[in-house]
């Protein structure tokens, strides 16, 4: 996997990217206050900090998404105005955002020609990170997210940057496609050049970083190496604070006569999804464990009512839920916490707006708001402690808050039955515990839950029952108690004898 790097390479350990000073304010937001950041040629250079500190605000400031207010930017010891994405790959940047930077309605072909990438370039990469060519003729919108992240890997990469910044790639990625992009991570390194590189999962960042930046509240806090300290160190300096330890609410003793909030018997669709059935009880948190493309995705698509089954049926409290779009399923009280947050949210629109979006069901009704509904939203900010200080626009938020917008619009307007698909994907462990107690606090008030989580050890924090699916048919479940993660690896690799 050697690549060159462009141009005359920085001496081994000298500056390669620089910042001095680095201020962006977004009305009267101070996103970034005074940002410091020195990263060495032939490193690896974590970015840490909690959801708001303002990491991806300075990756789209050294992209030439914002224009910076304050502050230098240097490469290779060239101060440049960062004024366009252009000018930045121009002086050697590339990024992988935090979310696909691909248009969905296009197929991935168009998309690399709307931007003028190296086509060629581009394809070569596919085979190193394990993308089928064929995949450039698709449209971007049926591919899965962590196809899409890769492709935005492939297209950073064809431009052979100096500096490659990743925010949050690996969040969505499953273990064998994040160990191709960690091989891309060392071999940039090796090779001269340096990686920027985000990541909630301070395992990641202490296996492949040499040094770290902390930022908090806009302003770098801290520099440190990793692999010197603990995972605990890493969050208290993150938070400035000492991390409370986690509190989740005891598992629920579900009785066996409590009501069926949503039941699947024999859900079949195409080839992806065969003989399903499953049921979670008022007062339950039914977890679904699954590798990447083993049916997951598809099968929340049937319960939430976005796709209709070949087969079988479904029952909320007990009678038939024939859904012909997700409203059907709204109506029923069965409402989805989809992994892409952007696409759950009206981006450009404010935070009451968002959180209060399921009240209007007709067009000529949007955002026309009632006054009645304001001290529902503020409850769900509240009790989510939901950070407004951007709220007229949701885009601007982290994403962390982001993700609370998307469950506290359910708080506010009402349900009975919660699917969340991986809701704590790419998010900082304060707000992954917020969320953790949240969903317990609904179950114990009679909510029933499905959850998929990509972290196993979040099944046994916050699950009451676990189910695994392999080639997308259920072949394991057990109490999450008594699902350990080698039981639960086991499973879901499909091998025999797991229990």
């Amino acid at each position: 996997m050697s690549t060159s790097m462009p141009g005359r390479p920085a001496s081994a350990g000298g500056a390669l990217l620089e910042t001095r000073g680095v201020g962006k304010r977004f009305g009267a937001v101070e996103a970034l206050r005074s940002v410091d950041l020195t990263v060495r040629a032939g490193e690896v250079h974590a970015l840490l900090g909690a959801n708001g500190a303002g990491k991806s605000t300075l990756v789209k400031s050294l992209s030439g998404v914002f224009a910076p207010d304050s502050g230098t930017i240097s490469v290779m010891g060239a101060s440049f105005a960062v004024d366009s994405p252009a000018g930045a790959m121009a002086a050697g940047i590339a990024t992988v955002f935090q979310d696909p930077a691909l248009i969905p309605d296009l197929t991935v072909e168009q998309n690399l020609r709307l931007t003028g990438a190296d086509l060629a370039a581009v394809e070569r990469w596919y085979g190193e990170l394990g993308v089928d060519p064929a995949v450039r003729r698709e449209l971007v919108r049926v591919l899965p997210l962590e196809v899409l992240r890769m492709l935005d890997l492939a297209r950073a990469l064809a431009l052979d940057p100096r500096v490659l910044l990743l925010d949050e790639l690996t969040a969505a990625l499953p273990a064998d496609q994040a160990e191709r992009v960690f091989a891309v991570m060392r071999d940039r390194a090796e090779q001269g050049g340096a990686v920027v590189f985000i990541s909630h999962r301070l395992a990641e960042v202490r296996r492949l970083c040499d040094r770290a930046t902390v930022l908090r509240d806009g302003v770098d806090v801290a520099r440190l190496a990793p692999r010197e300290v603990t995972e605990h160190e890493l969050v208290e300096t993150m938070l400035g604070r000492r991390p409370e330890p986690v509190r989740i609410a005891a598992a629920a003793v579900v009785e066996a006569d409590a009501p069926v909030a949503l039941e699947a018997r024999g859900l079949a669709s195409g080839t992806v999804i065969s003989d399903v059935s499953l049921e979670v009880r008022r007062g339950e948190i039914l977890g679904v464990v699954a590798l990447e493309g083993q049916g997951q995705e598809r099968l929340f698509e049937l319960l939430s009512g976005e796709r209709r089954p070949d087969a079988g049926e479904l029952l909320v409290d007990g009678q038939p839920l024939r859904a012909r779009a997700p409203y059907d399923a709204i109506r029923r009280g069965v409402v989805l916490v989809p992994s892409d947050r952007l696409m759950a949210l009206l981006p450009q629109r404010s935070v009451h707006e968002n959180l209060v979006t399921p009240f209007y069901l007709r067009v000529r009704s949007w955002f026309r708001l009632d006054p009645r509904e304001r001290p529902r939203a503020a409850e769900s900010i509240e009790r989510l402690a939901i950070d407004t200080r951007a709220q007229g626009q949701v885009r601007r938020l982290s994403g962390g808050n982001q993700q609370k917008v998307v469950l506290g619009r359910w708080l506010a307007t009402g349900f009975r039955t919660l699917l969340c698909f991986d809701p704590t994907r790419g998010i900082d462990l304060d707000t992954k515990q917020q969320i953790y107690r949240l969903l317990r606090e609904l179950a114990a008030d009679g909510a029933a839950i499905v959850l998929y989580t990509s972290e196993l050890q979040e099944v046994r924090l916050v699950c009451d029952r676990v189910l695994v699916l392999y080639g997308g048919r259920i072949v394991a479940q057990a109490s999450a108690e008594s699902a350990t993660e080698d039981w639960m690896l086991r499973e879901a690799h499909g091998l025999e004898g797991a229990a």
